[in-house]
């Protein structure tokens, strides 16, 4: 997985097929799903590894785009660090925080008491502070036990997925009426390549990466990054390309 999740990608391919209809029945008086990812057989069906390579395609652009200004690959950071309000276990198969925080579908939590911690996803939210978890929590965590969540800067999780679900889109389901790429594939790259225009222009800053390229997009503008007051570096002829 890449910097974003098969879930975010199903969530925004879903938004484009919410009024469509298939044309192949699954049973009587029924209809097939119109988008399905995993590796089970089915009917219009996209395979974890096909969506896993366009993820990483779409990765590849983020890299390419950024590489000038930040160290690449980006690196997932913890954003948010809390512990369990009651505990996990036999009798009870979900998360429950002690206050309320801004997670969705697709958040990467990590459950961690002691030298133990299982990675999970979330994919069902309950209530403000009760989660589930795509697959099940294997370890019997205790109340009080560590909850962390790991996200990379915001907004690289979602110009993947735009990108990446922008490019299956048109692969998958408008090249079924047409050869050329569709209006919704054409957005989700206007909404993503805006985006990382908004990083290399400095509006939007990746917090919590490390730093590599000058200020300005010009590379002959000899410049850096703001220094602690008193501080200096010396622009000489070395310097000026």
């Amino acid at each position: 997985m890449g910097y974003c999740s098969r879930t975010d990608i199903e969530k925004i391919i879903a938004q484009a097929l919410t009024s469509a209809t298939s044309a192949t029945p699954a049973g009587l008086n029924s209809t097939a799903s119109l988008l399905n990812i995993g590796n089970t057989l089915d009917n219009n069906l996209i395979t974890d590894s096909t969506v896993d390579s366009y993820i990483q395609l779409g990765d590849s652009e983020i890299d390419a785009n950024l590489s000038e200004l930040y160290k690449t690959p980006f690196v997932e950071k913890v954003d948010l660090d809390t512990v369990l309000y009651s505990a996990v276990n036999e009798y009870n198969d979900y998360i429950v925080l002690e206050e309320v925080y801004p997670l969705t579908q697709g958040d990467v939590v990590i459950l961690i008491d002691g030298s133990i911690k299982e990675t999970h996803t979330i994919n069902e939210i309950i209530s403000n502070t009760v989660f589930g978890t795509e697959y099940d929590i294997e370890y019997d965590f205790p109340a009080g036990s560590r909850v962390i969540r790991v996200s990379y800067p915001d907004p690289i999780r979602w110009v993947s997925a735009r990108l990446s679900a922008a490019n299956i889109y048109d692969k998958y389901f408008a090249s079924e009426s047409s050869p050329n790429t569709s209006e919704f594939g054409n957005s989700l790259r206007e909404m993503a390549r805006a985006d990382l225009n908004n990083i290399t222009n400095g509006t939007t800053i990746l917090h919590g990466q490390q730093r590599i390229g000058r200020r300005f997009y010009n590379p002959n503008l000899v410049d850096q990054y703001g220094l602690p007051r008193g501080g200096a570096i010396d622009k000489g002829l070395k310097q000026i390309k």
